[in-house]
């Protein structure tokens, strides 16, 4: 699968006094990517299954243009790494055709009960290997 694209209206909800989104939005943004694009191989409630969860252990944002109230963004996820207990994507957010943000994640699977690192199920780890780019 190449790079999964998500759109995303941005609404005054989202944006300061100004008019321009506020920063934490942005994580949003790629959560939302990142989570429909599991969703799109397969993995309904991507963030809770089978006594598991994702969380998030490192993220990067690089802000490079601002996101202005009513544009249409396209934010991207791309599969990077995956390990038996994590895996890292590349985001991107666009309008149009310009770079406005682009970031680093890695989420790690950790246990429902105990919230300590569990392995990924051997199902999604082949599979998620499998769509790394």
């Amino acid at each position: 699968m190449s790079d999964f694209r998500h759109a995303v209206r941005v609404y005054v909800e989202d944006t300061d006094a100004g008019g321009i989104v506020y920063y934490a939005n942005y994580l949003k943004y790629m959560e939302r990517a990142r989570t429909e694009y599991l969703r799109s191989l397969g993995y309904a409630k991507p963030a809770l299954f089978d006594g598991l969860q994702f969380v998030v252990r490192d993220v990067s944002v690089r802000y490079l243009k601002p996101a202005l109230l009513d544009d249409y963004l396209q934010i991207t996820a791309i599969l990077t790494a995956v390990s038996r207990v994590s895996f890292e994507m590349q985001q991107s957010i666009f309008c149009g055709k310009q770079l406005l943000a682009r970031g680093a994640i890695k989420a790690a699977c950790i246990a429902e009960t105990t919230k300590r690192p569990a392995r990924l199920p051997q199902e999604m780890f082949e599979a998620l290997k499998s769509y790394i780019a």
